[in-house]
C-alpha cells in the first residue's frame, strides 16, 4: 500500500522559550519534584503517564490543586467498567467557579454583523446561580435531564454551569436541527425542563425556530417548564422569560450552591450522529470531564488564564463541551451565533482579530474552502495575538498546514483527533513538540494508544487500528438506556475484548507522531490492500476544480467491488473527461495506483452528518441495496434531498 510520505522537514519547532513557558513543562517539573519522576522530553512523559497511570491522574489532580486526595485513584482498570476515584464527591462547576476574576470577561458573545458582547464571570455565575435556584424552584433534582435547543450563544453556558452545579444532567441539540431529529436525542432522555431560544442567525438571516420548538415541546411530556432566550426579538407562548429565571434585580451577585456528586456521576449526555439508527446517548460523569479537560486544555493545548479560546463550534458537537472546558482553566471563551464564511470567505479570520483569540479552533473544510477563496488572513487582519491554531473533525491534509504556515503565521498548528465519545483527544498538537505537516504530533498524556493489526499486534510505520489499552476517566460513564451494557460494549470493545477500537485508521511513526487515514469502518479494501478514505480526499480535493468528494468501496452481491468517486465540481464548473483524468492521474501518482477509482462520478452535493462527517457509511449501505429507511436517518443529515439522486447509481 502507499501511502503520503511523512515529512522530512517538521512546520514548526518549538524554540527555547517555547518549552520553558509551556504549562506541560512546569507540570514535568512538579512531578519530578513531587514523585522524583524524571521525564527528559515529551514521548518520555507520554510513556510515564501510560505505564503508570493511577499515578498520572493522582498527578493531574494534585497539580490542578482539586482538594484532598482521595485514597484510590483507579480500582478496577477493566475496560468497559473501570472505576475512578470510588468514594470521591465532587462537582464540575466548582472548579469554574475557583477561576473567577473581576478583570478579564468570561464568556465573549458575538453574532453576525453585531458588536461583541463581553459577559463577566461575576454575570455569568451570577446568572447561573439563580437559574440553579429556579430549577430547584421547579423540581429539578440530581439526576433529572434539562436539556437545550440552543444556538451557540452565553445562555447555553450558563444553563449548562446551572444544571450541572445542582446535579442535574444536561444534554443539548443546535437549532440547525429540525424538531424530529432533537427530539430523536433529546426525547429518549425524558427531561424536566428545556431552555430554548427564538432563534438563530446564520448566512445572513435570521432562523425563527418557534414553530419547530413548538413541535418539540410537544413531543415531550415530561417537561415541567420552557425557558426562553428572546434573542430574535420573538415570544413563545406558556414559556419562562430567561431573564425572569435568571436575574434578580435586587441582588447584584448570586453564589451557586452547588451539589456535591460521585465522581462517575453523569454530568452530560452527548449524541452519536445518528445517521445509522437511533441517536446513542454517550454518559460522562462529573470527574473524569473534570480531570481529561484540565490535562487536554491546559496541558495540552497550553491555554489558560490569560487566553482568549475560540473554537468554531454549535451545541450539537463536543467541540462546544470542549471550549466550555477553556473556563476550567480560567481562559475567557468565545460564542459565536453564525457562519463562519458569511459575509466573506475570511470571516473566521475577522472574528479571531476582533475577539483577541489566542487560540483558535476550526476544520480542515474551512481551511480549504479558504485556499480555493485565496484568502490572505495575516494581510488582511491583525492576529498579532493568535499564537495557535487547533484543528479538528477530520484529517488536515499537509498541504493545508503549510498553506496555514504561509498565510497566517508560524505558529504550532494542533491537528487533534478524538471524538465524542471522550469529549477530547487522544492525540494532536504540544507545546513543546515539533508539528509536521500532515501529522498530529504526539499522543496525549494518559492515552495508551496503539496501532493494531487484525490480530491483535502493534505495529510501527504501518496502517492499523486506533486502539487504547488502557482506560481513560472521560471513558463513558455508560450509554443511556442501555441497561446491560451491550451497545457500550459493541460500540468499543467487539473487536478486541477488553480493549477499546475506536474505529480509526492510524500509522504510528518512529517520531512518536501519528497520521490518520481515515475510518476504517469504510475502509477501502482493493485485492486486500486497505486504505482510508482520507488520503483520497486530501489528494483530489486539494484540485481547485474540485469542491468535494466521496469515495466508497462497496462489496457487490456478484463477488464483485466497486469503487466510485462522487466529486462535486467548484462553481461554475462540470466535470469534464479531461478533469477526471486529472483526478484519476492525481490518485494513482499521489496516494495509490490501487486505489484509483472505477468510475468518477459527477454529483450534486455530499450529504453530511450535522456535525460535518461525510455520509460513508450509510451511503455505501444505501448503495449495496439496504432498505433507506432501515439505514439513514434523513433527519440526521444536512441534504436529505441528496439521497434519491446516489439511490440512482446503485448497482
Amino acid at each position: 500500500m502507499m501511502l503520503s510520505e511523512h515529512s522530512a522537514a517538521p512546520q514548526w519547532v518549538p524554540n527555547a522559550e517555547d518549552i520553558a513557558a509551556a504549562r506541560i513543562t512546569d507540570f514535568t517539573r512538579f512531578i519530578a519534584e513531587r514523585y522524583g519522576i524524571a521525564a527528559d522530553d515529551y514521548l518520555a512523559l507520554w510513556q510515564w503517564s501510560t505505564d503508570d497511570v493511577p499515578g498520572f491522574w493522582r498527578a493531574v489532580w494534585e497539580y490542578f490543586d482539586l482538594g484532598a486526595m482521595p485514597d484510590e485513584v483507579l480500582a478496577d482498570s477493566a475496560m468497559p467498567g473501570a472505576r475512578w476515584f470510588p468514594g470521591t464527591s465532587l462537582n464540575y462547576v466548582d472548579q469554574v467557579v475557583r477561576q473567577a476574576r473581576a478583570d478579564r470577561p468570561a464568556i465573549l458573545a458575538i453574532a453576525e454583523n453585531a458588536s461583541i458582547r463581553e459577559v463577566s464571570w461575576g454575570e455569568m455565575l451570577s446568572r447561573a446561580a439563580i437559574l440553579a435556584r429556579s430549577l430547584r424552584v421547579l423540581g429539578v433534582r440530581p439526576g433529572d435531564r434539562v436539556v437545550g435547543y440552543l444556538p451557540n450563544i452565553p445562555e447555553a453556558v450558563i444553563a449548562f454551569l446551572a444544571t450541572a452545579g445542582i446535579g442535574a444532567i444536561w444534554s443539548a441539540c443546535g437549532q440547525d436541527y429540525p424538531a424530529q431529529a432533537a427530539l430523536d436525542r433529546l426525547g429518549q432522555l425524558e427531561p424536566t425542563v428545556l431552555v430554548t431560544a427564538d432563534g438563530y442567525r446564520y448566512g445572513g438571516k435570521v432562523h425563527d425556530r418557534r414553530a419547530e420548538i413548538t413541535a418539540l415541546r410537544a413531543g415531550l411530556p415530561s417537561l415541567r417548564a420552557t425557558v426562553v432566550v428572546s434573542g430574535q426579538g420573538g415570544t413563545v407562548p406558556g414559556a419562562l422569560d430567561w431573564d425572569d429565571v435568571t436575574d434578580d434585580p435586587g441582588r447584584t451577585t448570586a453564589v451557586i450552591d452547588t451539589t456535591a456528586v460521585d465522581f462517575d456521576h453523569p454530568l452530560w449526555i452527548l449524541f452519536s450522529s445518528g445517521t445509522t439508527g437511533t441517536p446513542k446517548g454517550i454518559v460522562h460523569g462529573h470527574g473524569g470531564v473534570l480531570l481529561e479537560h484540565l490535562k487536554a486544555i491546559a496541558l495540552q493545548c497550553d491555554i489558560g488564564p490569560e487566553d482568549t479560546f475560540f473554537w468554531y463550534t454549535s451545541p450539537s458537537w463536543m467541540m462546544w463541551n470542549f471550549q466550555v472546558g477553556g473556563l476550567l482553566a480560567g481562559a475567557t471563551i468565545v460564542c459565536y451565533d453564525g457562519s463562519p464564511a458569511y459575509p466573506a470567505p475570511d470571516a473566521l479570520w475577522a472574528l479571531a482579530a476582533r475577539t483577541g483569540s489566542t487560540v483558535l479552533g476550526t476544520s480542515p473544510g474551512y481551511v480549504l474552502a479558504c485556499e480555493k477563496a485565496e484568502v490572505l488572513p495575516s494581510r488582511t487582519h491583525d492576529l498579532s495575538r493568535l499564537r495557535s491554531i487547533g484543528i479538528t473533525g477530520s484529517a488536515l491534509p499537509a498541504s493545508s498546514s503549510l498553506w496555514l504556515r504561509d498565510r497566517v503565521g508560524n505558529i504550532p498548528v494542533s491537528s487533534i483527533s478524538g471524538g465524542t465519545d471522550v469529549v477530547s483527544a487522544f492525540m494532536g498538537g504540544v507545546p513543546t513538540v515539533p508539528v509536521w505537516p500532515g501529522e498530529l504530533s504526539a499522543p496525549y498524556l494518559g492515552v495508551a494508544l496503539e496501532a493494531w493489526d487484525d490480530i491483535g499486534r502493534p505495529v510501527l510505520g504501518e496502517v492499523g487500528e486506533l486502539v487504547i489499552t488502557k482506560p481513560m476517566p472521560s471513558m463513558p460513564v455508560k450509554f443511556w438506556n442501555d441497561a446491560d451494557g451491550s451497545r457500550y460494549r459493541d460500540a468499543y470493545f467487539d473487536m478486541f475484548p477488553g480493549i477499546w477500537r475506536h474505529g480509526d485508521w492510524i500509522t504510528r511513526t518512529g517520531r512518536g507522531s501519528v497520521t490518520v487515514h481515515g475510518r476504517s469502518d469504510p475502509t477501502l479494501n482493493r485485492n486486500g490492500i486497505r486504505m482510508g478514505s482520507a488520503e483520497i480526499y486530501q489528494a483530489v480535493e486539494a484540485l481547485p476544480e474540485v469542491a468535494e468528494a466521496l469515495v466508497l468501496g462497496i462489496e457487490l452481491t456478484t463477488g464483485d467491488y466497486w469503487m466510485p468517486l462522487f466529486v462535486v465540481p467548484a462553481a461554475g464548473l462540470a466535470l469534464t473527461d479531461d478533469l477526471k483524468q486529472r483526478i484519476a492521474q492525481t490518485i494513482r501518482t499521489q496516494v495509490s495506483p490501487r486505489h484509483v477509482p472505477d468510475d468518477i462520478i459527477g454529483a450534486p452535493g455530499i450529504p453530511h452528518t450535522r456535525t460535518g462527517k461525510k455520509l460513508e457509511v450509510p451511503l455505501k449501505r444505501l448503495l449495496q441495496g439496504a432498505d433507506p429507511a432501515h439505514v439513514i436517518d434523513t433527519t440526521a443529515i444536512d441534504d436529505p434531498d441528496l439521497l434519491p439522486w446516489y439511490l440512482t447509481h446503485r448497482r
